[in-house]
């Protein structure tokens, strides 16, 4: 197994807490590098967060501060209102991460929510808080921010000019019950029943995100179905009356919404994903709240798929496995890592329920940079 070398975000102080006891650190759900720029969210929140170079560790290696924030609903809109007597909005549970061509993509989780019983009131309250199932309704979000620079740093604005073609922010059609997808997918034979399930238990949950040119692709943490994962295959258009909203085209069998993949990923499901070249990188975890391995692999060719596949796991390479436990963290998140604009040769990991031994001072926190094997010279 490759040994990760440690990078350090740095956030500031006053933006690092989401809500009583938790802070923004504690937890990364994705991250992707645009330029020199690093971006990441925690899945709790209702915003980005754009990190930029600040010092040299050792030689080529990076810290990385400057914390800019960047609240989704400046961008977007949230289809959850706020909650009564609450200051915040509802989280939109931001699972995957992804720049191309002139964006910054992002999706939430699409799942539903089943309260953690305690037993401090007792088993007559546990028991009926593992009936409850909830939904929250910013999680139904795909959508796309266009970037341009300002200052010679990568920043998010509504509308921006690339190539003479106008890019505006926009996001899947929906509301606070579903979207597009969601409703493409009820009538599934695989999928539709899952809708209905938490994602926490083996339910629908997307985690994974990447962009091959039209083609958006999703991986799902679950359902896994007799150990194979999926991932779902996607082109979108712009509303022809409405350029803020996004529709799905055609692009399945018999002219459906999507395609699905299924991948024999050792029976984990997709965390998330990246694009390289021809390749699909998958990061996979276990779809279930428990520790197991956590692995990244190689689909090759998968960012063309030809039709929809049944990938074996003769035909996927496991590039390496990524540290679990409970003095690491949880693995969420995963983008392609160069230095100074150079050719990309590591793999940058972020975790969740991060471990105070990664956390030092006010803000701060490591994630690991692993390097990959081999000549990679695709963003």
């Amino acid at each position: 197994m490759s040994l990760p070398t440690n990078i350090t975000l740095s956030f500031h102080p006053k933006l690092n807490r989401i809500s009583k006891g938790k802070e923004l650190r504690d937890g990364l759900s994705a991250v992707t590098q645009i330029a020199d720029t690093l971006w990441v969210v925690n899945d709790e929140g209702t915003s980005l967060e754009r990190l930029a170079p600040i010092k040299s560790l050792k030689p080529g290696i990076k810290a990385f501060g400057c914390h800019e924030r960047f609240p989704l609903a400046d961008f977007l809109r949230l289809p959850q209102k706020k909650v009564k007597g609450s200051k915040n909005q509802p989280e939109v549970d931001v699972e995957g991460l992804t720049h191309a061509d002139g964006y910054l993509w992002l999706v939430g989780s699409h799942s539903l929510i089943r309260p953690k019983p305690t037993l401090d009131e007792g088993t007559k309250r546990a028991r009926q808080q593992l009936y409850q199932v909830n939904w929250r309704g910013n999680r139904y979000l795909l959508a796309r921010i266009p970037v341009e620079e300002t200052n010679a740093i990568p920043t998010l604005v509504k509308k921006a000019m690339r190539d003479g073609k106008k890019l505006v922010a926009a996001q899947l059609r929906g509301d606070d019950r579903g979207n597009d997808l969601t409703k493409a997918l009820r009538q599934d034979e695989h999928l539709g029943l899952f809708l209905g399930i938490p994602g926490k238990d083996n339910g629908f949950d997307i985690e994974g995100l990447a962009v091959a040119g039209k083609r958006i692709f999703l991986g799902l943490r679950g359902p896994v179905l007799r150990g194979w994962a999926v991932i779902l295959e996607l082109e979108l258009k712009a509303n022809g009356k409405r350029p803020s909203l996004l529709q799905l085209k055609p692009i399945g069998p018999k002219g459906g919404r999507y395609r699905k993949h299924f991948l024999q990923l050792a029976g984990l499901g997709v965390r998330d994903l990246c694009v390289q070249g021809p390749d699909l990188l998958i990061l996979a975890g276990p779809t279930m709240s428990l520790e197991g391995p956590v692995k990244v692999f190689r689909w090759k060719g998968g960012a063309d798929p030809k039709g929809e596949c049944m990938v074996g796991k003769k035909d996927l390479v496991c590039l390496l496995e990524v540290p679990h436990g409970d003095d690491v963290g949880h693995a969420e998140g995963m983008t392609l890592f160069s230095l100074d604009g150079g050719q990309v040769g590591s793999l940058m990991v972020v975790y969740d329920s991060i471990p105070k031994k990664r956390q030092s001072d006010d803000g701060t926190v490591t994630v690991d940079l692993f390097p990959l094997a081999g000549k990679l010279s695709w963003r």
